[in-house]
């Protein structure tokens, strides 16, 4: 099941992309894509409506495909190709930092390079959406907290990040750094996350094309050593690290200007397409 959500910022309305390719509205059976809306029980009951009877929806902007994030979590370097590129040891332990919320965009609205960047750079990741709460989760339980996937557009400022002191997160909740969608696909359609290609593409150029398959930490994993620092609400989205391509890595470094056109997708899950403009 693909879930979405249709309509201007801040007026979004939850939908179901039907077999014929259209949005439904599910306004008056959800109030949202988010919270409890996303549990095993709810999702039961939207997968059990028949996309018939569901009004269509006219086309209009993809809005971010979960609402009300309470947590926007990132696994840093869980590529090890990457963290070669990067330059950095492989973790032994998964690497958490946080974007802000405010960040959360749709997957087709333009990109703001801040305003001082000179190091503005893409990532494109597999993300989690948590359906179930929970602190202190075993990993043998830990997919039965996620209620689906999504593509997530991890933008960096590197020079922020990694040059301007203390921690990665101001490098990573700049404003627009955080488009997610189009879709929310439930776990039951996705057989192996595990198994998932992974590319990135700048004015049509090819920069990143990985599989999930070379994650150091898995997504069962992920869950459960978050779950030990932190509880997990429904809602919260988990951003699982990026495969190699990215413009640090690249000799020598590529930086977004201004001007181009960033296409991503993740295999199932959906593309995004973001034109780059300046804040």
């Amino acid at each position: 099941m693909k879930l979405a959500r249709i309509g201007a910022p801040g007026a979004e309305v939850p939908a179901l992309l039907g077999p014929d390719g259209r949005y439904r509205s599910l306004v008056g059976h959800v109030a949202d894509i988010a919270g409890e809306a996303l549990s095993d029980a709810a999702l039961v009951r939207i997968a059990a409506l028949d996309p018939e009877k569901l009004p269509v929806l006219p086309e209009g902007r993809i809005g971010p495909c979960v609402g009300a994030v309470g947590k926007f979590i990132c696994i840093g370097l869980n590529y090890a190709d990457h963290a070669a590129e990067a330059g950095m040891p492989i973790p032994t332990e998964p690497v958490i930092f946080m974007k802000a919320t405010s960040a959360i965009c749709g997957p087709n609205d333009q990109i703001l390079i801040p305003r001082g960047s000179a190091k503005t750079d893409w990532e494109v990741e597999l993300g989690i959406v948590i359906g179930k709460a929970g602190v202190y989760i075993e990993a043998a339980d830990a997919m039965d907290h996620i209620a689906g996937y999504c593509v997530v557009h991890d933008l960096s400022e590197r020079e922020f990040q990694n040059e301007r002191g203390g921690t990665w997160d101001k490098g990573k909740g700049c404003d627009t750094f955080g488009p997610i969608g189009p879709w929310l696909v439930t776990r039951d359609e996705i057989a192996d996350p595990r198994a998932l290609r992974l590319w990135l593409e700048v004015d049509g150029e090819r920069m990143q094309d990985g599989s999930t398959a070379t994650m150091i930490f898995d997504l069962p994993t992920i869950v459960s050593y978050v779950s030990q620092f932190m509880s997990l609400q429904p809602g919260d989205v988990i951003t699982t690290g990026t495969p190699p391509g990215v413009g640090m890595g690249r000799t020598p470094p590529r930086f977004l200007r201004g001007g181009e056109v960033v296409t991503l997708g993740i295999e199932g899950l959906g593309e995004q397409r973001q034109s780059v403009g300046r804040a």
